[in-house]
């Protein structure tokens, strides 16, 4: 490593572009909100834990674990303030099958794992690539998630049952639709919720709307003493502290060939699900940047996770969304729900338990139309057939498959789409050149790269061309090495023919690639009023490497 990549490398683990939280603006009164809506996300993060944890075919302490040591972590060290971390759906759903072969100690070193890929990308920076995820993949992304958050809460509305979980433990349900008196309840219950959360903001700002539905509706149930599903009907969720426990796996090649493939793509789904949330927040909080050091945060947390018997995760859109609609901007809030749920996981399981799933199904359902994308439904008739077909198809994967799956493809369509436009783009306007009698002009419009390069040889005509013939990319920009080989191949014509060829206007970005091409190239200033235009004249032998 030379010394100069070995300082690069320094400076990424310095992290000197991580900025300290200004103490002077956490007022009594803001203090008061951040906290207030740390509850609100606690006490919805209790069912989700739950429940991803018996989709993992674990123990449910294995997920408000995980949510509160990474939703811990990611809240002090995370790229945004105000952005909610815990156990997924999205991460859940890839460890069932490693839980069900080969148990969860398994799992916890996958975790481990998971955290030093995404420690490792978050060094290395690759978490900007994240701005190369077009706005219709965004789109595909909030809406996709929306139905898939809205999807997940009919599960409450089965009837409570014994059906075997992670380990032998009830999963609350036992396949069977509510029907009656008990269906009308909770759908009430939700009603009631969501009318709540509605009209609180019209009446006071002293308390977050969700709080005030969930304390409202659980009210009335107990008050009333009205038979309706609670968290306690999920599972217990009374514990201790998460202890220190070294994953119980043998430390060989064989172990590492059975976790790395899930490691990885665990990795892979929470950074993209952490780093689109990341940029979705930011829209509404007016932040930028913090995509390195939201990956460096998830990995963190995903280590320390594995360690202390935590299923992992990742950042949660839901509980992001409920955090900000409910005030949360700072890191107290997410900090405050991580030890908001520690509270309830050691003094506070009789009371939480008792919260009807209703007034958290209404939670959710509000947080659903929030995060809706509604304006992509009006403007699909105004923007291009393409962009609308990826909002689709994102959405679609998304709900169909996975989120990582859904943005992959989106992303492959919008690049494939954007190629394609491009390619049909190359032309050329033909005529007499001024400066030297008898020599044609060929003026290229239009950008040169893999999937112009057929059309830009066909431009060309050298059996009917005269013997000088001059290529002029003025308006055009030589990208890739597919466009290289395009100009050599056209050389090889103009040689094969006995004519020659000269190449002008090439931006300073083209002489580079000419130049790694191994070409040799000719400096002129027939031009001097463009700076970065130059004047390149070669015999075509040139370009075939003969001469």
């Amino acid at each position: 490593m030379t010394k100069t990549t070995f300082a690069a490398f320094a400076e990424r683990l310095t992290f000197a572009d991580w900025t300290t939280p200004d103490l002077s603006k956490f007022t009594p009164a803001l203090m008061k909100t951040e906290v207030l809506a740390g509850l609100t996300v606690a006490l919805a993060l209790v069912p989700e834990a739950v429940a991803f944890a018996f989709v993992a075919g674990v123990h449910p302490l294995v997920g408000l674990y995980a949510a509160f040591i990474v939703g811990l972590i990611t809240a002090l060290i995370g790229g945004r303030p105000g952005m909610i971390s815990g156990a997924t759906g999205a991460l859940a759903v890839v460890m069932v099958a490693l839980v069900a072969e080969h148990g969860v100690e398994y799992l916890f070193a996958t975790v481990v794992l998971m955290g030093v890929m995404q420690i490792l990308a978050g060094l290395f920076r690759l978490g900007k690539f994240i701005r190369l995820v077009p706005h219709p993949v965004m789109l595909g992304f909030v809406n996709g998630l929306a139905i898939v958050i809205f999807l997940a809460q009919l599960s409450q509305f089965q009837v409570p049952g014994s059906a075997a979980g992670g380990g032998g433990h009830s999963i609350g349900a036992s396949g069977e639709w509510m029907t009656g008196w008990p269906l009308f309840i909770m759908l009430a219950l939700t009603a009631l919720t969501m009318a709540v959360i509605w009209a609180t903001p019209k009446l006071t700002r002293a308390i977050p709307a969700p709080l005030a539905g969930i304390a409202l509706t659980t009210a009335i149930v107990i008050g009333l003493g009205l038979e309706a599903p609670r968290v306690g009907d999920l599972a217990s969720i009374k514990g201790g502290l998460p202890a220190l426990h070294l994953p119980l796996v043998p430390i060989n090649l064989e172990t590492l060939e059975i976790i790395f493939p899930y490691a990885l793509v665990l990795a892979a789904i929470g950074l993209i699900e952490s780093l689109l949330t990341l940029n979705l927040v930011g829209e509404i909080t007016h932040q930028r940047g913090g995509a390195s050091r939201e990956c460096v945060a998830q990995g963190a947390a995903n280590l320390v996770t594995g360690f202390f018997g935590g299923m992992g995760g990742c950042a949660m859109i839901g509980q992001s969304m409920i955090n900000v609609k409910s005030g949360g901007r700072t890191r107290l809030s997410g900090v405050s729900a991580a030890l908001f749920l520690l509270v309830f996981i050691l003094f506070a399981s009789p009371l939480i338990e008792q919260i009807p799933l209703g007034a958290l199904v209404g939670v959710m359902f509000m947080v659903v139309i929030g995060t809706f994308a509604w304006q992509s439904l009006r403007i699909m008739r105004r923007i291009p057939l393409t962009d609308a077909f990826v909002i689709v198809l994102v959405t679609a994967v998304t709900v169909m498959h996975d989120l990582a799956v859904a943005v992959v493809v989106g992303v492959i369509v919008s690049a494939l789409a954007y190629a394609w436009n491009n390619a049909k783009r190359i032309h050329a306007v033909t005529r007499e050149s001024h400066t030297e009698a008898g020599a044609k002009v060929y003026e290229i419009e239009g950008p040169l790269f893999f999937g112009s390069t057929d059309g830009f040889a066909e431009l060309f005509t050298p059996d009917e061309d005269p013997d000088v013939v001059i290529v002029d990319f003025m308006r055009s920009r030589v990208v890739d090495q597919s466009a290289l080989q395009a100009i050599e191949d056209l050389a090889n014509k103009y040689e094969a023919r006995g004519k020659t060829i000269r190449l002008r206007h090439l931006t300073r970005d083209c002489h580079k690639l000419l130049n790694h091409a191994g070409q040799l190239l000719v400096d002129s200033d027939d031009d001097p009023e463009y700076a970065l235009a130059v004047d390149y004249s070669v015999r075509t032998g040139i370009f075939g490497g003969g001469h």
